[in-house]
């Protein structure tokens, strides 16, 4: 059902704190014309949980007004089911073609409440959802036992896999055959996975660089892997600034270098400054000074 790159968007932010409609618009239409296939909003790079469910829901509608045909996502990542359920309906509403949906924040879910929280919000909104697997960042684990106990329920068509184990895209085609639609969610771990069979990518540093990151797909979804290897070990030190607890001040910071947007978050987080930031613009400026020439697609 859903394919190849979709970014996982910034939220941009005026001077007083209010979402910036005009830039968000323009950033996205950058990636839609860049050959993006959809893009996800509100996720941990947007800030999602920095927002007020209203705003999620304004950012959700300048993504759909950007992407048209393509699929625009709203990330569900709430602490409780209730919420969670509440903000899938308003997405289902606003007119979200499906949701990334986070299992669980705050408190780690048992596989049973895991796997109870992830039905209720598919059956609120009655949407296509992508599961956001993460081990690392939310301490809740979508193995591929319970994407199988999942599978009898057609709208769960996804899976956000960032256990960090790259083993695990194998293993859930292994067991599931496809399934599922399985989107590889960690920057520097992108190439290894659409090798290994990923379809996606909901990247990160694609809202910087979105004709690199296309470039990469279309030639491993091509054959055509030594020239998608050769682009990815240039961008693999700007990918590895998504792998961070500073992710969305660093992308936020690349953003601002490479295509003149700003990089304002919502506190409490703040720009990085001192030795982070010299390192992070140290890696920018690099890549730009060595930046490849990209082959073309017939």
């Amino acid at each position: 059902m859903w394919q190849g790159v979709i970014p996982a968007v910034t939220t941009k932010f005026t001077a007083d704190d209010k979402l910036d409609y005009n830039e968000m618009e323009r950033c996205f239409k950058f990636l839609m014309d860049a050959g993006c296939d959809g893009l996800i909003a509100c996720g941990s790079l947007g800030e999602g949980p920095f927002l007020s469910h209203d705003e999620r829901i304004e950012v959700l509608k300048v993504t759909k007004q950007v992407t048209g045909a393509k699929p625009a996502l709203l990330t569900v990542a709430e602490a409780s089911t209730r919420d969670a359920c509440a903000l899938a309906e308003k997405g289902a509403k606003a007119g979200a073609d499906g949701l990334m949906v986070v299992p669980s924040t705050i408190y780690h879910t048992n596989a049973k409440e895991t796997i109870a929280n992830l039905r209720a919000i598919a059956a609120a909104a009655d949407l296509p959802v992508m599961i956001y697997s993460n081990r690392i960042a939310y301490r809740v684990d979508v193995t591929t036992d319970m994407l199988e106990e999942l599978a009898d329920d057609k709208r769960f068509v996804a899976v956000k896999e960032s256990s960090d184990d790259i083993r695990r895209t194998t293993e859930i085609i292994n067991r599931l055959g496809r399934r599922y639609d399985v989107f590889t969610g960690v920057d520097n771990l992108a190439f290894e996975a659409l090798t290994a069979g990923a379809i996606g990518w909901v990247a990160g540093l694609v809202v910087a660089f979105p004709h690199e990151t296309v470039a990469i797909y279309r030639l491993v979804q091509a054959g055509r892997y030594a020239e998608a290897l050769d682009i990815y070990r240039w961008f693999r030190p700007l990918l590895d600034l998504d792998v961070s607890t500073y992710l969305v001040q660093n992308i936020k910071l690349v953003e601002a270098m490479v295509i003149d947007s700003n990089e304002r978050v919502r506190l409490p987080r703040m720009p990085l400054e001192g030795e982070p930031r010299t390192r992070a613009e140290a890696v920018v400026k690099a890549a730009l000074a060595n930046r490849p020439k990209l082959p073309s697609f017939a």
